[in-house]
């Protein structure tokens, strides 16, 4: 396809997810054998990678065919719909809209993993408040707890209604319902309150900017106490936190939890497997594992919490900035005892996506930040991203509990964007490249030469398109593709430093950036003088006695090679840096960055704001001034003979050369983006191709060419003119051999054959 077209607005499309990303890893000293079976088949649309079967939510099993939820149930006047086992289905019915609470769903029911249908419905006051919910905890009763604990988790229930102020009211409530859980061992409470802070997480990351992170770093450390209750082989699960407890009855020195991957990235009960003693580790079906090894046996109480992001853990050194989960895990033991511990997350499954490089953290509740201090990271070549962490020693010799006996880690993974780098120029592209180059450099100097004969403005008018348009065609053929390539092999470093940002990036090299701002200077420099020349042709109309002002040539000159000039220096200015050169442009070819890191169109881009707008703009004047000027030549003027009538051959040419000069075949190029129907669409990628790439050859063909031949030159005169007897008539070929006749063609009576 014609590379002309990558400077549609739409050439990148959505990135596309692609499951088995990170499944292909191979590390003898990391991973064992597996034995798979390839012959399994999985039910209910489970996917079957490596000879395992990954199951929705709702399913379970070795081949998906064990059911996992609750069927939709009315019960106590309410409806609840299809839930998976263990969460909180919301009812159907919702709060009025004169209330306060107006669209929260009027109750909630808990899927029981047990008997696979719902509890007794918890219901909610449709004027209760957070706030209300918070000043009542202090003198409630446990079972007041207990129906504030579910009003919680109801009002909390929709992530697009929580603000910063719910999030940290909420934070509040479930700490102090946490905190009293610890002493009361109510698991009723335990459960809503877990479930709640697993909705929090689902709040969107703009509303933990202005959230009480003193509320959250509380909540957390309260977490971790949670996870060292006394319940022998406790778990709560809800799909964004996961909270394990293991009360050793021997003495063991290795207790291992692995969460298992499936289809989505929630955990659910039936993945998340608890195994003491030297188990096997890194399997392919695993989507994040922490071993904690002690150096002596103990029966001590071990506890892990999981997280699904890390909302609750906004670092001010790590940005991130492409749509990456970073799972943290809690590994909280008795203090004064020895340990490391080893842990490992595999990476979204991004096809667009690969790691390069990573760090083994640890939050600090100290410095509010991650923290690599006595952390590890162990690589392959081609295995996972593997960390050690173990205790770090203060001054006193004492080992540093914030540093690991209750620590949250993470794999802090920065990843290298898979650039499809664009190959070479078709042929056809460099054809017609070529022969609009030829063409435009013969027109500017045949209008130069004959420049007298049509006067000065429509001459400067049209030398000008055909240098800028000359200018961008050789930028174009010349410098389109990147010569600078990134090759996405991942460079792990020894070292375990804290990335700035998910997204690795690379300091500007070559001449990408220089070429990408002459592109856009030469292609607006065209069409600001194609514009000009509508323009012109519009105020010729308008003064057909007159002409154009005097004044018009000197701003022509000024707003023809300054406007894009302003345009091009204010979006460099505004969006490049030498760190981050994909600001302004792309790295796949050169030209203006058009996409946000979702490789979503984004219309603070500079190629909307920078291009395509002012762009449309042009396109529309200049088509509103082709329809005028084609109004006008058209109607029929009832004062003119016959003689004097203009030929609708001649009218139409007159428009479709008005139309090359404006630039009108970009048109199709916005029709192209808002096309749907993939036949029309290449049709139009065609046609979009062909009529831009041989601009310059259209240009050339209306205003040298043509006028050439119909000026009668007298290099035609020496040209045989060969005649064609057809019948009783013949032909001559040109209209010269005539002199008497107006028409390109005359007939005149022949020999009879």
């Amino acid at each position: 396809m014609c590379k002309m077209e990558y400077f549609l607005l739409l050439t990148i499309s959505s990135a596309i997810f692609d499951q088995t990303w990170c499944q292909n890893y191979s590390s003898s000293t990391l991973r064992p054998n597996n034995i798979t079976n390839p012959t399994v088949v999985c039910e209910n649309m489970g996917t079957l990678q490596n000879g395992i079967c990954l199951c929705l939510d709702d399913w379970t099993g070795a081949s998906c065919s064990i059911s996992n939820f609750c069927p939709g149930q009315n019960l106590k006047q309410f409806t609840f719909p299809k839930t998976v086992l263990g969460q909180f289905a919301s009812s159907v019915e919702r709060c009025p809209p004169e209330t306060t609470n107006a669209g929260i769903p009027q109750a909630s029911a808990l899927c029981n993993k047990t008997s696979h249908s719902f509890d007794s419905p918890n219901t909610v006051d449709c004027s209760l408040t957070l706030d209300t919910i918070n000043a009542d905890l202090s003198g409630a009763t446990p079972e007041q707890k207990q129906n504030l604990a579910a009003s919680t988790q109801i009002l909390t229930s929709i992530p697009e209604r929580l603000t910063p102020h719910n999030i940290t009211n909420a934070a509040k409530i479930t700490n102090k319902l946490l905190s009293d859980q610890l002493k009361t061992q109510n698991m009723d409470i335990a459960v809503s309150a877990v479930a709640t802070i697993s909705q929090l997480l689902n709040a969107s990351h703009e509303m933990y900017t202005s959230v009480d992170h003193d509320a959250i770093s509380v909540l957390t450390k309260t977490l971790q106490k949670l996870s060292l209750r006394e319940n022998s082989n406790s778990l709560l699960v809800q799909p964004n936190v996961a909270v394990q407890s293991l009360k050793m009855q021997t003495p063991i020195q290795n207790v291992q939890l692995t969460s298992l991957k499936g289809q989505s990235d929630f955990f659910l009960p039936d993945r998340i497997k608890l195994n003491t003693g030297h188990a096997e580790i890194f399997k392919d079906n695993v989507d994040l594992q922490i071993n904690i090894t002690l150096t002596e046996d103990s029966n001590e109480v071990v506890g892990f919490v999981l997280y699904n992001n890390d909302q609750f853990f906004r670092s001010k050194s790590f940005q991130p900035s492409l749509d990456t989960e970073r799972k943290v895990m809690s590994a909280n033991i008795q203090e004064n005892l020895k340990f490391e511990v080893m842990f490992t997350v595999t990476p979204t499954a991004v096809s667009t996506l690969s790691l390069n490089d990573f760090a083994c953290v640890f939050w600090s509740y100290t410095k509010n930040d991650w923290s690599t201090e006595g952390c590890t990271k162990i690589t392959s070549p081609s295995g996972p991203a593997v960390c050690r962490c173990k205790p770090v020693k203060n001054g006193n010799g004492n080992a540093n509990a914030n540093a690991n006996a209750n620590a949250n880690f993470a794999i802090l993974m920065a990843f290298d964007v898979n650039y499809q780098y664009s190959e070479a120029l078709h042929w056809i592209s460099i054809t017609g490249c070529a022969l609009s180059v030829v063409g435009l450099s013969v027109t500017a100097l045949y209008q130069i030469i004959t420049r007298k004969s049509r006067g000065g403005s429509p001459t400067l008018l049209v030398v000008n398109v055909c240098i800028s348009m000359t200018v961008f065609y050789l930028l174009f053929l010349f410098g389109i593709n990147n010569p600078v390539e990134h090759v996405n092999v991942a460079k792990m470093s020894g070292e375990n430093i804290v990335p700035e940002s998910d997204h690795h990036k690379y300091s500007d090299q070559g001449p990408c950036t220089a070429f990408t701002a002459l592109l856009q200077y030469f292609l607006l420099l065209t069409f600001t003088w194609n514009t000009l020349y509508g323009i012109n042709v519009f105020l010729l109309f308008k003064n057909s006695v007159s002409g154009t002002p005097s004044w018009f040539p000197l701003v022509a000159m000024a707003v023809g090679w300054g406007l894009p000039a302003v345009i091009v220096g204010i979006s460099l200015g505004s969006t490049y840096h030498v760190e981050e050169p994909l600001g302004y442009r792309q790295e796949e070819f050169c030209w203006l960055a058009s996409v946000d890191h979702n490789q979503k169109f984004s219309i603070k881009k500079p190629m909307f704001w920078g291009f395509v707008l002012p762009l449309l703009l042009m396109l529309i004047s200049n088509t509103a001034i082709l329809l005028h000027f084609s109004y006008k030549i058209c109607r029929t003027n009832p004062n003119l003979n016959r003689s004097g009538k203009t030929s609708l051959k001649k009218k139409m040419m007159s428009s479709f050369s008005l139309a090359v000069m404006l630039g009108l075949s970009w048109v199709t190029g916005y029709i192209l983006m808002i096309t749907q129907e993939k036949n029309l669409k290449f049709i139009l990628s065609v046609v979009f191709c062909l009529l831009n790439t041989t601009q310059g050859v259209q240009i050339f063909i209306l205003f040298a060419l043509r006028p050439f031949l119909n000026s009668n030159p007298a290099i035609l005169n020496y040209l045989h003119a060969p005649e064609i007897g057809f019948h009783k008539k013949s032909f001559f070929l040109w209209k010269n051999k005539i002199p008497e006749s107006n028409d390109s063609y005359k007939s005149t009576d022949g020999d009879s054959p």
